[in-house]
């Protein structure tokens, strides 16, 4: 395999998983993609096949000519260097706020927000326990604080311009929505989070899980 700008991307994974935000940039592009729908709900991350692309069994995972990735926010911090445009970065100086804060989303937020996302919506009603949750709520206060500073001086992570800096932030902020206050207490997110969401690249990847039973 070889990897040039002719090459079309191969994403693993459902839109009921990490794939999904991989799914969000690639719509975004309007690039052609191909989608193995690979359900690790049903043991399709454990197939000899799937592990000899990434061995950690998870999903999402991305081949594109001979880059083999894994890591969804990585993989669209790639697509959207390889493909270049609004959604990347135009200069060093924006590449490196893409970075930090595709990082801070997972080390500040993504733990405690996922708790909020299973034990309000996702787990079954006897194996939740409110006490998790309201855990991740209170630990959720200061990085949604800080998040919330930053957006009150612009409409977007990078300034004006809708990147993928916002759709790795969003793609996480979104598992908060069930705990209402902390995005009551936070408006400029709760704004941002509402534009971000209404994009018809969003839209149209929430339809997908229509079709993957």
């Amino acid at each position: 395999m070889t990897t040039n700008a002719m090459s079309t991307p191969i994403l693993y994974g459902i839109t009921a998983s990490r794939a999904s935000r991989n799914l969000w940039l690639l719509e975004e592009l309007a690039t052609p993609y191909e989608r193995v729908r690979t359900d690790f709900k049903n043991k399709g991350c454990q197939t000899p096949e799937f592990l000899a692309i990434n061995p950690n069994g998870h999903v999402p995972a991305l081949v594109d000519g001979d880059v083999v990735m894994c890591e969804s926010l990585a993989i669209n911090l790639y697509l959207a260097r390889k493909y270049g445009g609004p959604l990347s970065a135009l200069t060093l100086a924006e590449e490196a706020q893409l970075l930090k804060w595709s990082f801070w989303a997972v080390t500040e937020l993504e733990k405690d927000a996922l708790t909020i996302l299973m034990h309000c919506l996702v787990m079954p009603v006897d194996m939740r326990k409110p006490e998790l949750v309201k855990q991740a709520e209170g630990s959720l206060r200061k990085p949604l604080g800080v998040l919330e500073a930053h957006l009150s001086k612009s409409a977007f992570v990078l300034g004006d311009r809708f990147t993928v800096a916002d759709i790795n932030l969003a793609a996480i902020c979104s598992w908060v929505r069930p705990a209402a206050a902390l995005l009551e207490a936070n408006p400029h997110v709760a704004a941002w989070l509402v534009v971000c969401l209404k994009r018809e690249a969003y839209k149209k990847v929430q339809s997908f899980a229509k079709n993957e039973g």
